[in-house]
């Protein structure tokens, strides 16, 4: 059995992940990261969803290193793709001119730009990246982690890392259960958070957001590419549920904000809004003509969401089975497009539409992960609550502004089905802090979250959860484990220490970190 020793051990090569090894191995410390998927990434990458940002993005409101990641992306198809000339000459590059996102591209060029962003610490041995492994034991002394054991898919080999520190970025919080880190899942009721938005009645922990397999398509009229019939096809071409207008596998769902059933088109008609330009990565008109065939686009819709059960704190089995069933809709949603969908000219189906695992690094032309949009959330020693961001609450006062502010983010409150069979939520929120407080676990010493895992509630997390909030809170969880290296003094004395955190602030604003909004 292989041992590792560094400074910091980061589990989960997540957005997050990569955003904590890049702010701790800059600070100079010895860094390993490890990731289940062969992509470090996370939601950028093996789960392949384009960036989900606020429209201040390109001016204030993410951290100095997650914009270069941003404008590093805009470089890589300005270097390396033929552009148009007027494309090139863009300051605001979108590859993909998606509805979503102001930078929307390929998973595999994100790859790219974090694998480069790290390439300098990686080349130097500061940083040690390990893939297709994941966490499966822990050792602790009392409210210290010694060691956290992860194990290799490839062949079942066992590797022991140790560290003073341990940061948990994988997208379920799976470091919390193995270290016996207290934890809350699911849904809080209004008893316990006094949330507008919480359950009414008991709190259900099982009650989490859905979870989606993405995948990339294109379309290439003429050419039929046609998957063979999903096992599950009969299932989901029945499927419907109580709070769903129609059949999942159609054209309708509820609006997330009125729940009023709409219509939305594949391809821009009618003004119907579409489903392809949505999450649209490869725009293929900003390239000179032959570069790309068809467009690209990600499939991340509301057909695709699967509800029907947790794959967190259930067994292996159980949660092995949610993923399947997930690929299975994402599958039987591509089948039903290519075979069945009614289109605007009266015929049925789109065999044009051709699965592109390519743009996935994957066989099975789904994307390496499922996406994750609600992980275990460490209890902590300050929990974020609807009533420190709504509007509705706050009025003009605007978010509340905390003293211990390590970043800030915002997005709307966007909670899609849960496995408790209720709808979307989807309310306003205003532009918000980063407490350091939801950083710090109640009771353990050396582990730090840095992922979607801090101290949120089901609610809250709806808007913590995007790219650009995770990133930043895996860079102030990095740089938080190497500032206290440096200083000899635990994450905890820092938010106490006036003084301390005062000089913790400083080294983020230097890094680049946005503690307030302007």
């Amino acid at each position: 059995m292989q041992h590792i020793h560094s400074d910091i051990v980061i589990v989960g090569g997540s957005t997050g992940g990569c955003a904590a090894a890049l702010a701790a191995a800059r600070m100079g410390k010895r860094v390993v990261l490890t990731e289940e998927a062969a992509w470090i990434g996370g939601q950028l990458t093996s789960q392949a969803v384009p960036p989900d940002e606020h429209h201040w993005i390109e001016h204030h409101g993410c951290t100095r290193s997650y914009r270069a990641y941003r404008e590093h992306v805009r470089s890589y198809y300005r270097q390396f793709f033929p552009l148009r000339e007027s494309e090139k000459l863009k300051p605001l590059l979108n590859p993909g001119n998606a509805m979503v996102s102001r930078i929307s591209h390929e998973p595999r060029a994100a790859y790219a730009v974090l694998k480069a962003m790290l390439a300098p610490y990686e080349h130097s041995g500061r940083l040690t990246v390990i893939t297709g492994v994941v966490p499966v034991a822990a050792e602790t002394d009392g409210d210290n982690v010694r060691a956290v054991t992860v194990r290799r898919l490839a062949d079942g080999e066992r590797l022991v890392l140790t560290a003073p520190y341990f940061l948990d970025a994988t997208d379920c919080g799976d470091l919390l259960p193995l270290t016996g880190t207290e934890y809350t899942t699911g849904a809080e009721s209004v008893k316990e958070t006094g949330e507008p938005h919480a359950m009414q009645g008991a709190a259900d922990p099982m009650d989490m957001q859905a979870i989606t397999h993405c995948f990339a398509i294109d379309y290439i009229e003429g050419e039929d590419h046609t998957i063979a019939r999903p096992k599950d096809y009969d299932f989901w071409r029945q499927y419907q549920a109580d709070f769903w207008p129609e059949k999942q596998l159609s054209w309708y769902s509820p609006k997330p904000r009125t729940l009023e059933k709409v219509e939305y088109a594949l391809f821009p008609r009618d003004g119907l809004f579409s489903l392809w330009n949505y999450r649209r990565v490869i725009d293929k008109n900003l390239f000179e003509p032959g570069t790309f065939q068809s467009d690209i686009t990600i499939v991340n819709w509301p057909q695709n969401d699967y509800w029907l059960g947790p794959v967190i704190d259930v067994s292996p089995e159980e949660r092995q089975k949610h993923l399947e069933q997930a690929k299975q809709l994402s599958l039987s949603l591509l089948y039903w497009m290519q075979t069945e969908a009614p289109r605007p000219d009266d015929k049925q189906g789109y065999p044009g539409l051709r699965l592109r695992g390519d743009v996935m690094g994957t066989e099975d032309g789904l994307a390496q992960m499922a996406y994750i949009r609600e992980s275990r959330r460490i209890k902590a020693e300050f929990t974020v609550v609807e009533q420190h961001l709504s509007p509705e609450i706050r009025g003009e006062q605007g978010a509340v502004r905390y003293e211990d502010s390590v970043g800030i983010g915002y997005y709307h409150i966007d909670l899609h089905p849960s496995t408790g069979g209720r709808n979307y939520i989807d309310v306003a929120s205003l532009p918000f802090h980063i407490p350091l407080g939801s950083l710090l676990p109640i009771r353990m010493n050396n582990l730090l979250p840095a992922c979607k895992n801090i101290g949120t509630t089901h609610i809250t997390n709806g808007c913590y959860r995007l790219h650009p909030v995770e990133w930043n809170i895996g860079e102030a969880s990095g740089a938080l484990a190497a500032y206290c290296l440096d200083r000899g003094i635990s994450p905890r004395s820092v938010r106490n220490d006036k003084a301390e955190l005062a000089d913790f602030q400083k080294l983020l604003t230097k890094h680049g970190v946005e503690l307030a909004w302007p």
